[in-house]
């Protein structure tokens, strides 16, 4: 269907629910295509969410009558309510057309209510949710009874007494049953029943799990519980029923999720003469690490991923002078943690765009607005991480806004970046509630990036989210799948992660990883202004993609080396030169270190070897070189790769300056004792402290300074037996 007439009739219809899904597909696939159509779909969905946050009022006996009359009466076959004979596209304009508007929307919602009751009673509520069928009842529930219960108890003006009767008369008999304010519920609906069960449930399994009941009972008077607080129409649960039946992210129920981390070995040079690797310019790590020790935790080993708390911190390399857009720099000095080992540095640092040489931006701010993003470190941070970005944007870019919760939706269509109100004003009016269809968000936002596509521009995606997708594609194979063919238009993605309890940094990783991106983990309003205004040319700006870097050890005078960190980013030989293996991006102005811990050639250590080759003879080259590094990268909008090569001597290997080099092998030497690394071999958190301290240098912004206090506070909090990594055979 073409004719943007009926297709605005169905989106009035869609917000009724009165839509088929056949018609609800046929929206969808016109909406991609049609940019008018989804601006007019974006203004009714904002007008009808504020009419929905109207205080409910009784109506006179007069007006429900004439309403009751005005209502289509349900089928009596399959007992789903009809299509509305008329809808919110169809009221006149002139003097009459606010009180239209008005009755029109109190219309739809009586339908949308009556749907669900009619839905509720065909089936459970949780079959209902794994089928999907509630997902479209979701986004009109956005703003539920706890919200504005919450709003009633911060009234300082209130007295104590006066502000309970408020909040009781926001509820149905049901919903003070559920929040233990009534032992005599009435006996209604077999639903309502139903959420009365699992609420006592939730009660029952949070106080088996320790919590208090006293506890308990004041969250729900604070209104930080779900599962109390939900308004009832004719006994049938409505304002968000789904999230009050989903689990509650808090500390007890902890679900967040790390990949296992199997530690990169030392490797003999003689069987293993090349190491291979993609750049990672990520540095959620060091963020996520950071969180968990100012709350007084031992961060879990696979949340600790060395090379982004190395990357975390800036280091003194030289820009590029050259039509390469890096430099690169090699040096070694004593591995701090084995004196009988060298530690090799390898750094690259992108160049610095000037203002002038700035490409024009096309964005998609990406965010999840789920009920899991309702607590103040996710939505609420989110969101004034988004304004500092708004803030920095000039008429060179453009913003679109797109949310998901049980579906995904357009809030603001491309503007450019210095009509600021416009795009503060549709961050401002965002709110949490619903189910997470992430996999629906980011198709839609990628369809929007393409629709704006500027060739030869920066083109990106910029996902802010927990990672807890729970509806439709939401699985790490399928997401993954539909990000790696979406990169494929060159649009970039930035993942940004929020909050704690839920916190999918596994999934989320791999996101942005395979998204041509990066990835920041957002703990704090500090962080918030590195990553969207101190960094955001190299957040936004990618110089090259694909880098990968494949050393070649001289086995004359090395014997064995281990790569500190990057495990997830390892590549097969053969990847170094095919141009159709995913890497690395680096953004303007980034920097990258790497970190080689090297076994000299005349040690005694002795490691894993194989049998001798049978058909083979291992044959060494005199050379005095130590090594050979090798760099591959393309343009941001190149296919093929262009070749870097550097050989390295002894000569050349130059004494590390104390200050950079010193602070990152403290970092280091800090992550292989937060992992408890087999190969942390002497590390102690005195020597990283005592490093980092005499390398702290100026520490214009303070980080180096923060550093040190999480050394001391792991320091106080690590309870583990104090054992020494592996010492190998000779040491």
């Amino acid at each position: 269907m073409t004719d943007h007439t009926q297709i605005k009739q169905l989106i009035s219809a869609q917000l009724d629910c009165a839509t088929t899904s056949e018609e609800n597909k046929l929206i969808t696939e016109h909406l991609n295509t049609c940019a008018s159509c989804r601006q007019y779909a974006a203004e009714l969905n904002n007008l009808s969410i504020v009419f929905k946050q109207w205080p409910d009022e009784d109506l006179s006996p007069d007006l429900q009558h004439k309403l009751g009359r005005a209502l289509p009466q349900e089928n009596s076959k399959g007992g789903r309510p009809m299509k509305p004979k008329s809808n919110l596209f169809k009221t006149t304009v002139g003097g009459g057309v606010l009180v239209t508007i008005i009755v029109g929307i109190f219309v739809l919602q009586m339908y949308s209510q009556r749907a669900i009751k009619v839905e509720l009673r065909d089936g459970s509520v949780r079959d209902l949710i794994a089928s999907g069928e509630l997902a479209q009842y979701e986004p009109y529930y956005l703003k539920s009874n706890y919200e504005i219960k919450e709003e009633i108890a911060n009234q300082p003006s209130t007295p104590r007494v006066d502000k309970i009767a408020k909040l009781d008369q926001k509820y149905s008999e049901v919903d003070m049953f559920a929040a233990g304010k009534s032992s005599t519920p009435k006996k209604i609906m077999p639903q309502s029943k139903k959420k009365t069960t699992y609420a006592k449930q939730e009660k029952r399994q949070r106080v088996q799990k320790g919590m208090q009941v006293a506890e308990y009972d004041a969250q729900l008077l604070r209104g930080e519980d779900r599962i109390a607080g939900f308004r009832s129409v004719d006994g049938v649960p409505t304002d968000s029923f789904v999230a009050s039946i989903m689990p509650y992210p808090q500390e007890n129920f902890n679900t967040e999720q790390y990949s296992h981390i199997s530690e990169n070995q030392f490797l003999e040079v003689t069987e293993n003469p090349l190491s291979t690797f993609s750049i990672d310019v990520d540095t959620a790590s060091y963020s996520n690490v950071r969180r968990f020790l100012n709350s007084g935790q031992m961060p879990p080993e696979d949340a600790v991923r060395i090379e982004e708390m190395i990357n975390y911190f800036t280091y003194d390399y030289p820009e590029p002078d050259g039509k390469d857009p890096f430099s690169i720099t090699t040096n070694a000095a004593v591995c701090p943690w084995n004196t009988e080992h060298q530690l090799v540095r390898i750094g690259l640092q992108g160049k610095t765009l000037q203002s002038e040489s700035v490409p024009p931006s096309n964005l998609v701010f990406l965010m999840d607005v789920s009920g899991s993003m309702n607590s103040a470190n996710k939505l609420p941070l989110l969101k004034n991480a988004f304004k500092m970005m708004v803030n920095q944007l000039s008429g060179k870019e453009r913003v679109a806004i797109v949310v998901y919760a049980g579906a995904a939706g357009i809030v603001l269509e491309s503007t450019p970046g210095d009509n600021k109100h416009k795009i503060l004003a549709a961050i401002d009016q965002l709110s949490a509630g619903g189910s997470t269809a992430g996999g629906a968000g980011i198709q839609l936002a990628y369809t929007i990036a393409k629709t704006n596509f500027i060739k030869g521009g920066n083109n990106r995606v910029i996902l802010a989210t927990d990672g807890d997708f729970n509806v439709g594609m939401s699985s790490d194979g399928e997401l993954v799948r539909l990000i790696e063919e979406k990169r494929q238009d060159g649009i970039f993605l930035t993942v940004l992660g929020f909050g704690t309890g839920n916190y999918k940094d596994a999934k989320m990783e791999q996101l942005a990883n395979k998204g041509n991106g990066n990835f920041y983990y957002i703990d704090n309003q500090k962080e918030a202004r590195k990553v969207m205004i101190s960094e955001l040319g190299s957040t936004l700006f990618t110089i090259a993609k694909d880098v990968k870097l494949q050393i070649e050890f001289n086995p004359a005078q090395i014997k064995a080396y281990r790569l500190v960190g990057y495990e997830n980013r390892m590549l097969a030989k053969e990847d170094f030169n095919d141009d159709t293996k995913d890497a690395g991006e680096l953004g303007a102005g980034h920097s990258v270190t790497a970190l080689y811990e090297i076994v000299p050639a005349d040690s005694e250590e002795e490691f894993k070897v194989i049998d001798d080759l049978v058909y083979q003879k291992r044959e060494r080259i005199a050379s005095n070189d130590l090594m050979t590094v090798k760099l591959r990268y393309k343009e941001p909008d190149a296919n093929k790769s262009k070749l870097l090569k550097q050989t390295i001597t002894q000569s050349d290997l130059t004494e590390a300056p104390k200050g950079d080099f010193q602070f990152a092998s403290a970092v280091a030497e800090f992550g292989l004792i937060l992992r408890n690394s087999t190969f942390k071999s002497k590390a102690t958190y005195e020597q990283a402290l005592q490093n980092a301290q005499a390398s702290k240098g100026k520490d214009a912004y303070g980080y180096r300074q923060e550093f040190i206090n999480l050394i001391q506070k792991a320091q106080t909090l690590d309870t583990r037996p104090n054992t020494p990594g592996i010492i190998f055979k000779g040491q």
